[in-house]
């Protein structure tokens, strides 16, 4: 799974820096951050 993520990032950052540029790219990653968070903090407050 890490290896199919890594070569979609890759792929898709050359796509953004083409087309939307360094704000979109910004955006992006500020995104993935914060889904990554979301994802954490879920994990961590999670009680079976």
């Amino acid at each position: 799974m890490k290896i199919v993520s890594n070569s979609t990032m890759a792929g898709s950052k050359r796509r953004l820096s083409s087309s939307k540029g360094l704000g979109g790219v910004l955006r992006e990653q500020r995104a993935r951050l914060y889904i990554i968070r979301r994802c954490v903090v879920m994990l961590l407050c999670w009680h079976d």
